[in-house]
């Protein structure tokens, strides 16, 4: 994998690792409505994301197919829904203010199954940017940094929002942080994967 890509893939990582860190600053508990503002933010940026630096390139790329031009970008957001959803069914985690688990029955603590449905987004967060720096096309690569950094300031406020609640139940700030900042592990996974997919051909 080149540089390039990889310094593009810390860019999410760090962005975890520094919405973390923010709690090192904090003297109390985070307001609800400043919470929903960042989940709010976050949410918004990734749909920036979603829309202008993945769907809109896929369709661009896939022009020569005419009016079928948006059907690639179709199924590939369908499938990516789909592989989603599975992981959520398989993987044991617990959604940031949510005392119900999901996924497969687990004897993991609340902690870890928090961290857990971070980490859980965050694969498919680092294969699109791994796939966007394989593929060979300009329009996908001319897209792959910009990528990089609305998700790495998607995940400040993410990074906030998960390492808040484990120091509120009891965990040690640098605890807290650490485990926060090691759910944007699967990112750098995820660009390894994305970026062999790509590099074979399968998705660029």
């Amino acid at each position: 994998m080149p540089l390039e890509t990889v310094s593009a893939v810390a860019l999410p990582f760090l962005g975890t690792t520094i919405g973390a860190g923010l709690v090192f600053f904090m003297k109390g508990a985070l307001n609800q409505k400043l919470q929903r503002i960042l989940t709010g933010f976050a949410a918004g940026v990734m749909v920036a994301a979603s829309v202008w630096s993945l769907i809109i390139p896929a369709m661009e790329q896939s022009e020569h197919m005419g009016k079928l031009a948006f059907l690639p970008a179709f199924i590939g957001v369908w499938g990516g829904f789909l592989f989603l959803l599975a992981l959520d069914h398989l993987i044991p985690h617990l959604h940031i203010n949510s005392d119900r688990p999901e996924g497969t029955a687990s004897s993991l603590g609340k902690s870890t199954m928090m961290v857990l449905a971070v980490a859980l987004h965050n694969l498919p967060e680092g294969m699109t940017i791994g796939a966007s720096y394989a593929s060979n096309n300009a329009v996908m690569g001319s897209s792959a940094l910009v990528l990089a950094i609305l998700i790495g300031l998607h995940n400040i406020p993410e990074g906030m929002a998960v390492s808040v609640p484990l120091i509120s139940g009891g965990m040690s700030k640098p605890i807290a942080v650490l485990l926060t900042a090691l759910s944007g592990v699967p990112t750098i996974l995820g660009a390894l994967l994305g970026f062999w997919l790509g590099d074979i051909g399968l998705l660029g």
